[in-house]
């Protein structure tokens, strides 16, 4: 008999910790696959979608970077502006954008930044910019001032804040329709979340119709289980300095992009890691609103992935 999480569930004290709408025994067949299958295409992937193996981090890291600062480019080229959604992790390759860009000379006056989330309260309130957990402190380190001269100009860098997010959608939509290019650049959570647009948002929708049309929530509540993958990647595993409430996009604004441009880079050494589960189902579960990145490969783009997140998805003592 097998003993595991599916068998032993009922009466335990995670019997109703998940999204109620996720199926367990569905995302566990996703990650029985042989790790060289994790490329095989599927029947929904966007005929221009790809999944992209790296070899190391340093590898996803430049090559993601270099996604990036090409889409900038090519847009300067071509005398068009770009509107980038950007995420706060993965953060390796803002480095490799800001060298790729200085290396090339590009200014980025024509790109429109909109950072997809925020950490909140309850009420939409944030950190300081100035403090060092907030999102927009870690964007201004990261990328826009290390460019320098070639950065892009404050008035068109838009964060997650409380009075500001909701007027996202208006002003991307106002951009596009003068022919700018909408790249999503992103990540997947532990519970895979786009931003931090939740799996358990889906049971207070009637539809996948009615699920795809908000752009914002203020005040977020997060799932217990991206608290603590935040508590890995960002707060040192202190669990007490990680908000429970987050200002984010929504589906009406990231399953808009003309282009995706995603990250897995979730291990954490010794042959542990965090994100396995993450980029499995969101290849092979299909489409489902309990699954938000489960949408992510209908889109035209590409999602880079550390090659040892494939697996084998194995028990193992380290």
């Amino acid at each position: 008999m097998d003993m595991n999480l599916i068998s032993t569930i009922k009466g335990s004290m995670l019997e109703n910790f998940y999204p109620k709408g996720w199926d367990l025994a569905k995302m566990d067949a996703c990650c029985e696959n042989a790790p060289e299958a994790v490329t095989e295409r599927q029947p929904w992937w966007h005929p221009q979608f790809e999944s992209i193996p790296c070899d190391s981090l340093a590898d996803f890291d430049m090559m993601m970077g270099h996604e990036i600062a090409l889409e900038i480019k090519l847009a300067r080229d071509s005398g068009k502006e770009i509107i980038f959604i950007l995420p706060v992790g993965p953060m390796g390759m803002y480095r490799w954008a800001v060298y790729f860009l200085k290396q090339w000379g590009v200014k980025c006056q024509h790109m429109h930044g909109f950072n997809m989330d925020e950490w909140s309260d309850v009420e939409g309130n944030t950190l300081p910019s100035t403090n060092p957990g907030a999102f927009q402190n870690a964007m201004e380190q990261a990328f826009y001032g290390p460019l320098g001269e070639l950065t892009a100009p404050e008035s068109q860098r838009h964060y997650a804040l409380k009075n500001e997010l909701p007027g996202f959608g208006a002003k991307i939509e106002k951009l596009r329709s003068k022919g700018a290019k909408l790249v999503v650049v992103f990540g997947i959570g532990r519970a895979f979340h786009i931003a931090f647009w939740e799996p358990h948002f889906a049971a207070e929708f009637n539809s996948e119709a009615e699920w795809r049309k908000p752009t914002h929530r203020i005040g977020a509540k997060l799932h217990p289980l991206t608290i603590e993958q935040n508590a890995i990647t960002s707060f040192k595993s202190r669990t007490t300095l990680v908000p429970a409430f987050a200002n984010t996009i929504g589906p009406g604004l990231f399953l808009k992009a003309d282009k995706i441009i995603g990250g897995c880079d979730g291990a954490l050494g010794r042959g542990m890691m965090w994100q396995g589960l993450s980029l499995w189902v969101t290849l092979r579960y299909s489409p489902d609103i309990w699954v938000p990145s489960s949408f992510m490969p209908t889109q035209a783009g590409k999602l880079f992935f550390l090659k040892e997140l494939a697996g084998p998805l194995e028990a193992e003592c380290n």
